[in-house]
C-alpha cells in the first residue's frame, strides 16, 4: 500500500504546487512588507528564496548560490539606507550634526511606536537635538526636523523600489537565468 502510495506520479506536482504556493505567499507577504514598515518585507522575501531553493532543491528550485549573495545585499543595503536617510535629510535641510544623530536616535526609538513612530521619531529626535545640543532656535530646528521626514520618506521609496528589485532578481534567476 505504501509503496502505491509513493509510486504515484501526481506527488511531484503536489510538491511543486505547494512550494510554488509557500513562495508565493511569502513573496506577497514580503512585497507588502516593503510598503508598510509593520512587516520586515526584506526579511521575508530572503526567506521566500531560501525556502523556496529547500523546498525544490538545488536542481529544481532554479536559483543559484549567488542568488542569496545579492538578495542579502540588497537587503542590506536598504536597511543601511533606511536608517541613516532621516538623518541624511535633515542635514540636507541644513540642520547640524546633533541634528542628525537626533534623527538617527529618534528612528530608532520611533521603529518601537509604528507606524507613526517612522515619521514622527525622526522628526521628534532632530528638533530636539537641534535645540538642546546645538543651540538653534526653533524655526532652524524645525527645518532640521522636516528634512528628516522627507530623509525618511525617501528611505522608504528607496525600500519599496529595493523590495521590487529583490523579487524581480528572484524570478529572473529562476526562470531565465538558473532555470
Amino acid at each position: 500500500m505504501w509503496e502505491t502510495l509513493t509510486a504515484w506520479d501526481g506527488w511531484g506536482g503536489v510538491g511543486i504546487g505547494a512550494a510554488w504556493v509557500v513562495t508565493g505567499c511569502l513573496l506577497v507577504a514580503g512585497a507588502v512588507g516593503c510598503v508598510l514598515p509593520v512587516l520586515p518585507g526584506h526579511l521575508i522575501l530572503f526567506v521566500a528564496a531560501v525556502a523556496h531553493r529547500l523546498m525544490l532543491g538545488s536542481e529544481g528550485s532554479g536559483l543559484y548560490w549567488w542568488s542569496f549573495l545579492i538578495l542579502a545585499a540588497l537587503m542590506a543595503v536598504s536597511q543601511i539606507f533606511e536608517m541613516v536617510s532621516g538623518a541624511a535629510g535633515s542635514r540636507w535641510f541644513g540642520g547640524s550634526r546633533w541634528g542628525a544623530v537626533g534623527a538617527l536616535i529618534g528612528t530608532l526609538v520611533g521603529m518601537f511606536f509604528l507606524p507613526f513612530g517612522l515619521v514622527l521619531g525622526p522628526l521628534i529626535g532632530a528638533v530636539a537635538f537641534e535645540v538642546m545640543f546645538a543651540g538653534k532656535e526653533t524655526q532652524p530646528a524645525v527645518v532640521s526636523g522636516v528634512g528628516s521626514v522627507v530623509g525618511t520618506l525617501a528611505g522608504l521609496v528607496v525600500k519599496a523600489v529595493v523590495g521590487a528589485l529583490m523579487i524581480a532578481w528572484f524570478f529572473l534567476d529562476v526562470f531565465l537565468i538558473g532555470g
